[in-house]
C-alpha cells in the first residue's frame, strides 16, 4: 500500500520521500532507526503517512481464542502496529508545518474499533490497532495547540490484496493496492483541521472507536 501511495502521489507531480525497511533500512520498532531516518529529512511536509503493519508476525497467526494468546505475539504486534507509528509521529513533529494545513495519517484497521468488535478473536492485532488509534487521538489533542491546521487521523484502507492478506482472499472482498491508494488519497484530500483525532475508512466514513 505504501509503494502504491508513493507511486500515485509521484504521478500527480508531488515530491515524495519514501522510507521503508526493504528499501532504506528503516525499522519502526527501533527508535534509533526512526530518529536517524527522520532526522536526515528537512521539512516541512504537508503529508506524512505511516503504512506499516502486519496481521501475522514471526509465525504467530491471529488468535481464534484466548487459548492461543501469547505474551510474545502481543508484544510483537504492539511493537510494529502501535509503537512504531508512535515513534514516527514523535520524530516527525518537527517536519510538520506549524501554521499551514497538513495531515499525519497512519493505517489502522476496522477491527481495532472496540465498538465494531462483534466477533471477538484476533486479540493481539485488534489490541495493537486500538492502541494505535488511542495514540493518534491523544496526539491530535496535543498537537492542536502547536499545529492548529494539522489533521492527525487513523485510516482504514479496506481489505487490500497483498501478501499481508493472501490467506484471507476467499473470505472477503479485496481491492488492489493501486485502487486502495487512490481511495485513501481521496479521503486525505478532503481532510482539514476539523477532522483531527478521527478514524476514517476508505470511503471517508467515520469509524466508531
Amino acid at each position: 500500500i505504501g509503494s502504491a501511495l508513493c507511486a500515485a502521489l509521484a504521478a500527480r507531480g508531488v515530491a515524495v520521500t519514501g522510507v521503508s525497511r526493504s528499501h532504506t533500512g528503516l525499522d519502526v520498532t527501533d527508535e534509533a532507526s526512526v530518529e536517524r531516518h527522520l532526522g536526515a529529512m528537512q521539512g516541512p511536509f504537508d503529508l506524512i503517512l505511516v503504512a506499516t503493519g502486519a496481521l501475522s508476525l514471526n509465525g504467530a497467526r491471529p488468535e481464534k481464542s484466548l487459548r492461543a494468546l501469547s505474551a510474545q505475539a502481543l508484544a510483537d504486534q504492539f511493537a510494529l502496529n502501535a509503537t512504531g507509528p508512535a515513534l514516527v509521529l514523535k520524530h516527525a513533529v518537527r517536519l510538520l508545518p506549524r501554521r499551514a494545513p497538513a495531515v499525519f495519517a497512519a493505517l489502522s484497521a476496522r477491527v481495532g474499533s472496540i465498538t465494531d468488535n462483534r466477533l471477538g478473536g484476533w486479540y493481539s492485532y485488534r489490541a495493537s490497532k486500538s492502541a494505535l488509534n488511542q495514540i493518534l487521538h491523544g496526539a491530535a489533542i496535543e498537537l492542536k495547540r502547536s499545529h492548529p491546521e494539522l489533521a492527525v487521523v487513523a485510516l482504514h484502507p479496506g481489505t487490500v490484496g497483498t501478501a499481508f492478506t493472501a490467506d484471507y482472499a476467499e473470505h472477503t472482498l479485496m481491492v488492489p493496492p493501486v485502487e486502495a491508494a487512490e481511495n485513501l488519497l481521496r479521503v486525505i484530500a478532503g481532510l482539514d483541521a476539523s477532522d483531527t483525532g478521527k478514524f476514517y475508512d476508505w470511503q471517508g466514513r467515520v469509524i466508531p472507536w
